[in-house]
């Protein structure tokens, strides 16, 4: 249950940051394809992201995880490739505000919506 909840608050946090942003910027094509973004995302991270990451650990440590960052950044772009229209990035730097700016939400949402039974 608290997967599916942390699907749809990615989601928010996606659909979110591409409405505060310009459209020429970011665009998603709508709430339920910011929630598939959210998750190709999640998963580019997690697989591709992390294997880059463990090749990138001594740079990573010497650059105080700037690294890290610039990698998030090449997933949403990625994830941008994959999906076309329904979900575009302009370039990186564009990619780069909108990886803040979905943290920054996401920061507030898990605040908003924190549970007291959480592992």
């Amino acid at each position: 249950m608290r997967f599916i909840i942390d699907v749809l608050l990615t989601g928010l946090a996606v659909f979110l940051a591409a409405l505060v942003l310009p459209d020429s910027a970011v665009s998603v094509a709508g709430f339920g394809w910011a929630i598939v973004a959210g998750l190709i995302i999640s998963f580019v991270n997690a697989t591709i992201g992390t294997i880059l990451r463990f090749f990138t650990f001594p740079l990573n440590l010497l650059t105080l995880g700037l690294i890290s960052f610039i990698i998030t950044v090449l997933m949403v772009q990625l994830t941008s490739y994959f999906m076309g229209s329904k979900f575009d990035v302009a370039n990186f730097w564009w990619a780069a505000v909108f990886a803040l700016v979905v943290a920054l939400i996401q920061m507030l949402l898990d605040s908003l919506f924190k549970s007291k039974n959480r592992d």
